[in-house]
């Protein structure tokens, strides 16, 4: 069994990004679990003097959900032409910790086809920070599928059906790089 914690960078009600993770859940492969993290608005604002125990409550879920975890998909909006700043914070917060470390993780961009550079701005800025976290980023498992909210339905999924395919494609390819990982880590131990 993998288990893939889905952590969306919006905090939008009605959110694509968080309805692509639920969509997710939705379409996972037999085998495969996927855990969304609902945390982000509780983390407070990433202070180096606060990363020390004891850890405010909802950085240790964090860190915790992201420890329990065999991979992360991450889904989130452009702001300004990079990551909102909650959820850079969220990233900000796992830094010190050290659970991101050598863990496989990939992001999906829904970002409209209106969206100027297509979301390219804030996944550029992920791409950075997961570099400096020491991630494995499953290039395989990174994809754009955009959408809008008229893609998702009153269930709060997204109900495309090349959209679905393009989600549990992209899980499965995550999902494999967890597997190489955790057969990588036990072939050293």
């Amino acid at each position: 069994m993998t288990s893939v914690l889905a952590v969306s960078g919006s905090l939008r009600d009605g959110s694509t990004n968080s309805a692509v993770l639920r969509t997710a859940a939705a379409v996972a492969p037999e085998g495969v679990t996927v855990r969304e993290f609902g945390g982000l608005a509780a983390l407070p604002h990433f202070s180096p003097d606060d990363d020390r125990e004891p850890l405010p409550e909802a950085v240790a879920a964090l860190r915790e959900a992201i420890g329990a975890a065999d991979a992360v998909l991450f889904c989130t909006p452009e702001y300004a032409g990079a990551l909102p700043g909650s959820f850079k914070n969220l990233l900000d917060w796992t830094i010190g910790g050290g659970e991101m470390y050598g863990k496989p993780v990939a992001w999906l961009n829904v970002s409209s086809a209106a969206a100027p550079t297509g979301g390219a701005g804030a996944h550029d800025s992920l791409r950075t920070v997961l570099g400096y976290a020491g991630t494995s980023i499953a290039e395989d498992a990174c994809a754009r599928i955009p959408l809008s909210r008229q893609d998702v339905g009153e269930d709060g999924l997204v109900g495309d059906p090349a959209a679905r395919e393009a989600i549990a494609r992209s899980l499965a390819a995550l999902a494999a790089a967890a597997d190489e990982h955790r057969d990588e880590w036990t072939d050293v131990r």
